[in-house]
């Protein structure tokens, strides 16, 4: 017989099987394993503290906390229900990722995108998804925080990471003030500008905003009405900037790709499965470079929904081989020169795409030449750098490692949970198929080190253990042992004595002042026959009492 659960009607059902789910699971654990510490100077101290609350530090807080990692907190610069770029920057009508992946779920299967949806409009709804709608999925993480119901502070900035020689110490900023906070492990899950930002190329640098503007940047799309507008860019950002534009009614479009055509293939998705994103770190750095530079190579194309909303509008445009010269602006106009010709436009977005910047985040000021960078540990044959040389190269736990040995070693408790750690660790670090086995990855990776840290602390804490799990009225000790004792004549097995209850077990031996050596039952007498220690008066005692 089959059984068919409809999954529940509504979102409270969802959260009661839920809480019912982690209760059967005792997650978290209920024992402490880490004991409190506290800071002379700036109180009580943090066992992790993780930068982002996005869907990256959700789900490594959420990873922590079943781990019973119950000193942590997370600090985001955002407004609560604002964190990452889902409701901010990012412009797309729908993710590129499909529906039924787990995400963030950890195996949990009514903390899913599916369940939470199903419960609020059902399961027709549901099979006619064909993509997540962009600002739904915010809503998802919004209720998925509620639920793993970790400590958040939001509005809160980190402005500036060291060390005073033991903890790491946090410099933050909130509508409060300025305040420290020290914390043994840091994991920083600020998104994939999280180590950088956007990337701009050089000529485009210091121009007039009012002109020209990054994708990630605050873009008034209502004042490009009746503009013409120029993107400069081919990807998912610039196809989606290119659609805002044109959706709040700019009079012409002009996308720009140095390119022969746009990118059609999504070689990523051609090895993306659960071996390449547990084993991708287990590979060489060749090997890893090899991938990663590959598919940079062939370029990630923009989803095809996103791109039939930029082509059902007549007034967009696609310029090919058309790779930007120069620049410059001139009577409110930006004049670019390019293979194709000086081109106008009333405003240019530049969706270049973001970078490892080290001077775009002074906060990590104190990291910038203290860890070890991918060109530091390989270079690939005929090369003198590459992209990716600048991104950091994390250990197996994503921390940082430091460059030079004994100089630093501070950095090693600070876990790069962020995009860069992409070419160490593959994809799992902010995209949303794997980020549960990121988070689970770099969860592990802390508490493991907690615990070598504390590794006196539990000793001393095993050995001060006098918690009885007998309590002493459960037996009694025997003190007579003659009975068990091997040399004593009379001693006979159990199964001797009820065979033979009705006559004497033992006869009297054959052999003045000998001591039995076996019992009167036969097959006790096995081992001793086995050595040779059996005479042939004791086989005719034996015989005898027959």
């Amino acid at each position: 017989m089959q059984l068919h659960d409809s999954g529940p009607a509504t979102l409270a059902e969802l959260e009661a099987r839920l809480r019912r789910d982690l209760e059967l699971l005792v997650m978290p654990p209920t024992k402490d394993w880490l004991e409190p510490r506290a800071h002379p100077e700036y109180g009580p101290v943090l066992d992790v503290a993780v930068i982002g609350a996005g869907m990256s530090g959700l789900s490594a807080a959420f990873a922590l906390k079943c781990l019973a990692v119950r000193g942590l907190r997370v600090f985001d610069r955002s407004p609560a229900g604002f964190e990452g770029p889902w409701a901010t920057f990012a412009r797309m009508e729908t993710l590129r990722s499909p529906p039924e992946l787990s995400g963030p779920a950890f195996g949990f299967a009514n903390l899913t995108f599916r369940a939470w949806f199903e419960a609020q409009f059902g399961l027709a709804a549901w099979k006619k998804i064909h993509r997540i709608p962009r600002l739904q999925w915010m809503d998802y993480l919004r209720w998925y925080r509620r639920m793993i119901d970790v400590p958040i502070e939001n509005d809160t900035a980190l402005i500036d990471l060291g060390d005073d020689g033991e903890f790491v110490v946090l410099t933050l900023r909130s509508p409060a003030g300025i305040r420290k906070v020290a914390a043994r492990r840091v994991v920083l899950a600020n998104g994939r500008e999280g180590l950088g930002g956007a990337y701009v190329p050089e000529m485009f640098r210091g121009l007039d905003k009012r002109y020209v503007r990054h994708s990630v940047e605050d873009i008034d799309f209502d004042a490009l009405r009746g503009k013409t507008v120029g993107v400069i860019g081919a990807g998912a950002s610039g196809v989606d900037n290119a659609a805002g534009a044109l959706e709040h009614g700019a009079a012409r479009v002009a996308m720009l790709l140095r390119r022969p055509d746009v990118p059609r293939i999504n070689k990523g998705m051609g090895i993306g499965s659960a071996g390449f994103w547990v084993g991708f770190h287990a590979l060489t750095h060749a090997q890893k470079w090899s991938i990663v530079n590959y598919i940079d190579q062939q370029a990630v194309p923009p989803p095809r929904d996103s791109m039939l909303r930029c082509t059902r509008h007549k007034n967009f445009s696609i310029f090919a081989r058309c790779s930007p010269r120069a620049v410059e602006i001139k009577d409110n106009r930006v004049l670019l020169n390019t293979t194709r010709g000086q081109l106008a436009f009333d405003f240019l977005v530049l969706a270049t795409g973001l970078t490892v910047d080290w001077d775009q985040r002074p906060e990590f000021a104190a990291l910038k030449d203290r860890i070890v960078l991918w060109r530091d540990r390989f270079m690939p044959a005929g090369h003198t750098d590459y992209g990716q040389g600048d991104h950091p190269f994390v250990g197996p736990n994503f921390e940082f490692v430091e460059r030079v040995p004994g100089t630093a070693p501070w950095v090693s408790r600070i876990h790069c949970f962020t995009f860069p750690a992409y070419l160490s660790h593959g994809p799992i670090s902010g995209d949303i198929p794997a980020i549960s086995i990121g988070a689970e990855r770099v969860a592990n990776g802390v508490a493991s080190a907690l615990f070598t840290e504390d590794h006196d602390r539990t000793r001393r804490r095993m050995t001060g253990w006098s918690n009885p799990e007998l309590r002493g009225d459960e037996y009694v000790l025997d003190e007579d042992v003659s009975k068990f004792l091997a040399d004593q004549p009379g001693v006979t097995c159990k199964a001797a004595m009820t065979r033979y209850s009705r006559r004497p077990i033992m006869a009297a031996s054959p052999v003045p002042n000998a001591r039995p050596r076996h019992c009167a039952w036969p097959p006790c007498c096995v081992t001793a026959r086995s050595k040779n220690i059996i005479s042939a008066d004791w086989l005719r005692w034996e015989r005898q009492i027959r």
